[in-house]
């Protein structure tokens, strides 16, 4: 017997936040299902669901384009359809790196985007990137509200979201197409037996100075760091405004080591090896983040790993 009572396929947003307001928070969202139904299945301390309310018929919560100066992923969108967008590979290239090392190949066709989001870990590879992305999320509240929210605010803890997947529907992402003198990368730490787990992810986003010499502007996203997915703000004070040289990478890495402070894990690493690995990361984002940013050109590496 499956740990729910009743399975329903809504077809629109209101109908599905409409079947969760007749649970009364005894219902659940469910996409991909590769936390959820593991968590039903084996979780010592969940307990059944009266029902579960599958989004993944809702077109709202698919497709990706690009419109009025954003690209715009449905939080339905599968890692591998995400993996195989042109569009993103070209404009938002570390988000197909981050999502390309998800899981393994069934775990990618099936893992949404929105799902990784939604499940609110710190470690979570799409939301690397998404932040470093400067991402926007739309949410449709459960009291009838529909709003954009910058992607940190959904996060209060680890596993803890803003979001109530009993009750509230997590629609889309939208960010900025990266353009001219731009450039994303994505770089992953993870055991070589492919476990899920990362042991640290980092994702960079530079802007660079119409010289194509300096950094004009930073983002940079390493996790898990912290209880929440948080921008590495002291590194890239460090690079901005600075030469994109191995002098001011140096200094960025010395920066990274003294100022984040990953804890031990017994599922990951220690804190020192963790540590030690921040510039590995950022040696491999940085530099490729700033060679795409001058050479105007993107493809994506690392991708259908595991």
């Amino acid at each position: 017997m499956p740990p729910w009572k009743a399975y329903h396929m809504p077809q629109t947003i209101d109908e599905a936040l409409a079947l969760l307001a007749s649970y009364d928070g005894q219902a659940q969202i469910v996409a991909g299902g590769t936390d959820l139904l593991l968590d039903l299945q084996y979780g010592e301390d969940e307990p059944p669901r009266a029902a579960l309310v599958d989004v993944t018929r809702i077109p709202a919560l698919g497709g990706i384009s690009e419109a009025d100066g954003w690209l715009m992923v449905g939080a339905g969108v599968t890692h591998t359809a995400i993996t195989r967008s042109a569009l993103l590979e070209a404009k938002a290239t570390c988000l197909v790196e981050s999502c390309g090392v998800v899981g393994g190949p069934q775990v990618r066709n099936v893992g949404t985007i929105g799902g990784n989001v939604a499940h609110a870990l710190p470690a979570g590879d799409g939301t690397t990137s998404l932040v470093a992305l400067d991402a926007q999320a739309e949410v449709a509240w459960h009291d009838g509200r529909r709003e954009w929210l910058p992607i940190l605010t959904l996060y209060k803890g680890p596993g803890v979201s803003a979001l109530d997947s009993h009750r509230d529907v997590l629609v889309r992402f939208r960010f900025r197409p990266t353009g001219a003198g731009e450039g994303t990368a994505f770089r992953r730490i993870m055991r070589p037996q492919g476990v899920a787990l990362p042991i640290l992810g980092c994702a960079v986003w530079v802007r660079l100075d119409a010289a194509g010499e300096r950094y004009a502007d930073v983002r940079v996203c390493i996790g898990p760091v912290a209880r929440t997915p948080t921008r590495a703000a002291d590194v890239e004070d460090a690079l901005r405004g600075e030469p994109a040289s191995e002098e001011t990478l140096a200094r960025a890495v010395r920066v990274a080591q003294e100022t984040l402070h990953p804890r031990t894990s017994k599922y990951r690493a220690t804190a020192a090896y963790r540590r030690y690995m921040l510039e590995t990361l950022l040696r491999g984002a940085l530099p490729l983040a700033v060679q795409r940013a001058r050479s105007g050109e993107a493809r994506a590496e690392g991708v259908g790993l595991g």
